[in-house]
């Protein structure tokens, strides 16, 4: 598609799309649509007018919509809360795959001729990977004459069945219809398409790992579930390497399979048939023997932007090596496809000798390697984590109470379901509240963020905005001041509306900018950066604007999308 011929012709093309009723041309498909508050990614969404609609029918709406002066005027034209707009376009959607996003229907409409012919496999193969088991994909097919300079191509419904039986998708509706435009020479097919079930492959492969694949140790268990954690809670370090593969820090992978490993074998819960201890073990080497203990760092410790010294360095240091390694040799060397190729190809880096002194962001994280996930895998570790992680573990659970009674004793149930739970950051809030209370005694002004009341000591309380007990996060920028009343009897557990965060927009970023960013401790920038980097998909930690506010706030926006229909969170409007 050309942008520069819309950038142009904005006015003209605005004025023909907003005279058309969206609820009309769309009729067809209102049906087969689901229910609101799903997601619908509009591509294409050009004056805004289909986002528009569905934002007014309830439906939560990624409007992705390439041209600058299209979006601008779509923004200004349909403001809604529900709409969130990015700069995206097929056939690559770069920007929605960083995001992690995944949605209930797909439109695009008036957009596929725009698709060269040579792009349009690998456009719904990105449209098919972004859409959840059972949703509805409705494209529009344009048959006519192409307009001078808009870039446009033929289509043919044959084509779309074709792609639809390749990538897994079921034609389930087809209509013939003249244009709303009264143009004679134009007439248009729509196809309504639905994927029945994750369409990629990836739960069979994963059911197959988990319960079916032969295991001389939990290892591969243990690999999965690393991943799953790193999908689930930094997938801002995820890269993406063309358009097969996600590209990881196998240093992340290391550092959660750490955190995994450490209270199963400080309770000597067997991991292998003959091992009820660090003996055995390809990674416990010096370096994870020294944190078995708990004096030098505790798993809890090992989380991204954690500071380590001396001893502690050292011992963190080479525990990651030695992690590393045996997960490069071990778990990610022998999964593999029915043809026999890896399913994680693994590159082992060279990390170098202990510092003195480390920080464990995604620079240091990259010094042991990189591996490489392949994307439906990903995707499906995004998007059904919280189903396959339970099933990784109890597979582990029965797995380790099948070693126990090999070497002749019995699993303690309850100590290994404890030892198995995932050491999730202390719920810490020690440094906004501080910073909070210094504004209030220092006689500046301090407003809650939700609703805009003056704080005092006295009513002043440090708010999760996504709520603990569905993704707990420390990070700095998840953490705000609100009233007590608001926090403890209002929203308490409930995801923020995307009103609601619309409307704390100004006070959220006031208070990122005051308490985090323009602070005397030059730590507190540095750490926002690296955490906002590590948990939020989009950003990256190593551009220029990784801290701007606006970036950040943006990439709220689009977590909160992904937690409300991932995790299906009840909402909170102020």
């Amino acid at each position: 598609m050309s942008s520069d011929w819309y950038n142009e012709n904005a006015s003209s093309v605005v004025a023909r799309y907003e005279a058309i009723d969206p609820s009309a041309l769309h009729a067809w498909l209102r049906a087969l649509l689901p229910e609101a508050p799903s997601t619908v990614l509009d591509i294409g969404a050009g004056s805004g007018r289909d986002a528009g609609w569905l934002a007014s029918l309830g439906y939560e709406v990624v409007a992705a919509e390439p041209s600058a002066a299209m979006r601008e005027g779509a923004i200004r034209r349909h403001p809604n809360p529900r709409i969130r707009w990015i700069e995206d376009a097929l056939p690559s959607l770069d920007g929605l795959g960083r995001s992690g996003l995944s949605f209930d229907a797909i439109l695009v409409s008036a957009v596929w001729q725009h698709v060269h012919p040579s792009q349009r496999a690998r456009a719904f193969r990105k449209l098919a990977s972004v859409l959840k088991p059972g949703g509805l994909l409705a494209i529009t097919l344009r048959h006519g004459p192409d307009p001078s300079g808009r870039g446009m191509h033929p289509v043919s419904l044959e084509e779309v069945e074709a792609l639809a039986r390749n990538y897994g998708l079921a034609v389930v509706r087809t209509v013939r219809a003249a244009d709303m435009q009264g143009r004679p020479e134009v007439i248009w097919t729509k196809v309504a398409l639905r994927l029945p079930d994750d369409g990629t492959g990836a739960l069979p492969l994963l059911r197959h790992v988990i319960l079916n694949d032969l295991k001389a140790s939990t290892y591969k268990l243990g690999l999965l579930r690393a991943l799953c954690r790193a999908a689930d809670g930094a997938a801002g370090m995820a890269r993406y390497d063309g358009e097969e593969f996600v590209a990881l820090p196998l240093g992340l992978v290391a550092l959660n399979w750490l955190r995994l490993y450490l209270p199963l074998v400080s309770g000597r819960l067997p991991q292998a048939p003959g091992n009820a201890g660090p003996d055995g073990l390809g990674f416990a080497g010096p370096g994870f023997r020294a944190l078995l203990g708990g004096e030098v760092a505790t798993a809890a410790d090992l989380r991204i932007g954690a500071r380590f010294n001396g001893a502690a360095a050292s011992a963190v240091h080479a525990a990651m090596k030695e992690a590393a390694k045996t997960i490069a040799v071990m778990p990610a060397t022998y999964m593999t496809f029915p043809n026999g190729g890896p399913v994680l190809p693994t590159q082992w880096g060279r990390p170098g000798a202990a510092p003195d002194a480390m920080l464990l962001d995604a620079t240091y994280l990259a010094r042991f390697g990189e591996m490489r996930v392949p994307v439906h895998l990903w995707r499906a570790m995004q998007r059904f984590a919280v189903w396959v992680e339970p099933t990784l573990i109890a597979e582990w659970l029965r797995l380790m109470g099948d070693y126990a009674r090999r070497q002749g004793r019995a699993l303690d149930a309850g100590a290994a379901t404890i030892a198995m739970a995932w050491s999730d950051p202390e719920r810490d809030v020690a440094v906004p509240r501080r910073i909070a209370l210094g504004f209030v005694e220092g006689g500046r002004p301090l407003h809650c963020a939700w609703t805009g009341r003056a704080l005092s000591a006295g009513t002043l309380d440090i708010d999760h905005l996504f709520p603990w007990s569905a993704w707990p996060c420390g990070d700095l920028w998840n953490l705000l001041p609100a009233h007590r009343e608001v926090n403890q009897r209002l929203k308490r557990d409930r995801l923020p509306s995307a009103v609601s965060l619309l409307q704390a927009e100004e006070r959220i970023l006031r208070w990122w900018r005051t308490a985090y960013l323009t602070v005397g401790d030059a730590w507190l920038p540095t750490r926002f950066r690296h955490e906002a980097g590590a948990s939020l998909p989009g950003l990256r930690t190593e551009a220029a604007d990784a801290c701007d506010p606006d970036q950040v706030f943006h990439a709220v926006g689009l977590q909160r999308l992904r937690l409300r229909h991932d995790q299906q969170m009840p909402e909170w409007t102020a």
